[in-house]
């Protein structure tokens, strides 16, 4: 479907929905769009949404359909080329570990961090795929 522009939202399970609110909201600092404890808490990413369910509730849903997932989930944010290093520096000074780094053929790096509920996100320079 070429009509398709790009991905809105994206979505996470997690069961400790305060912990999510503390990692991304607090540290880094995506404004929080709605909070159900139990339940669910959405985050604006820039002009995306992060989804944060709860999937032992989601996983019984009727409406939205049930939906779920276990294990280390991937996303990656986006970010000025000229914000990078700036991003990278900041992620370090609030004491999260990055777990990897790559170089991709564009020549760009990008790195990899874990969320307290262990899913594996990342931070890639506007460009990075071209």
């Amino acid at each position: 479907m070429k009509e398709i522009l790009k991905i809105k939202e994206t979505c996470l399970y997690i069961h400790d929905l305060e912990a999510a609110k503390l990692f991304y909201n607090e540290k880094l600092g995506l404004e929080i769009i709605h909070y159900q404890p139990e339940k669910h808490i959405f985050f604006r990413a820039g002009q995306s949404v992060l989804l944060c369910f709860n999937p032992d509730d989601s996983k019984l849903k009727v409406s939205p359909p049930p939906h779920f997932a276990e294990g280390n989930q991937h996303f990656a944010f986006e970010v000025k080329q000229s914000d990078y290093e700036k991003c990278k520096a900041r992620i370090e000074s609030l004491n999260i570990h990055i777990i990897d780094k790559l170089v991709w053929k564009s020549g760009q790096e990008s790195f990899y961090f874990n969320d307290p509920e262990g899913n594996v996100l990342e931070i890639v320079p506007v460009g990075v795929w071209d």
